[in-house]
C-alpha cells in the first residue's frame, strides 16, 4: 500500500514512536534502531516489528505496549499489532547517525 494517506499515516507513526525513550539510554526508540519494520495494511492496521537492547532489558513487557498504546492512539488507525523479535540481535549499527553522535560513538 504505498499512496499518500499510507504515508501520511506511516510519517504519524514514526513521530508518535519517536516520543518513546529507551529508560537506560537516552534517545527515542527510533532512532535507536529499535524498529525493525512498520506495516500499514488496509482498513489501517498496523504491525510494527521491534526488539529490544538485549532479551534481558527490564522494560520487556512495557515498551511494547507502551509503542502500541502512542500508534493506537493515532486518528485512523484501528488495529495495532506489535511483534517483538530478537533476530537478528540489536546492535549499535541499527542506531541512526543522530543517535550514535547523541551518544558520542562518532
Amino acid at each position: 500500500m504505498c499512496n499518500s494517506s499510507s504515508s501520511n499515516m506511516e510519517e504519524s507513526i514514526i513521530y508518535a514512536i519517536k516520543n518513546i525513550y529507551d529508560p537506560e539510554i537516552p534517545v527515542d526508540i527510533y532512532e535507536l534502531g529499535l524498529i525493525y519494520d512498520i506495516k500499514i495494511y488496509e482498513k489501517n492496521k498496523v504491525k510494527i516489528t521491534m526488539t529490544l537492547t538485549t532479551p534481558n532489558c527490564p522494560v520487556i513487557e512495557s515498551l511494547p505496549m507502551e509503542v502500541k498504546e502512542k500508534v493506537s492512539s493515532i486518528e485512523g488507525i484501528k488495529d495495532v499489532k506489535v511483534i517483538l523479535t530478537f533476530d537478528p540481535p540489536w546492535s549499535r549499527e541499527f542506531m541512526s547517525e543522530e543517535a550514535r553522535l547523541e551518544l558520542g560513538f562518532l
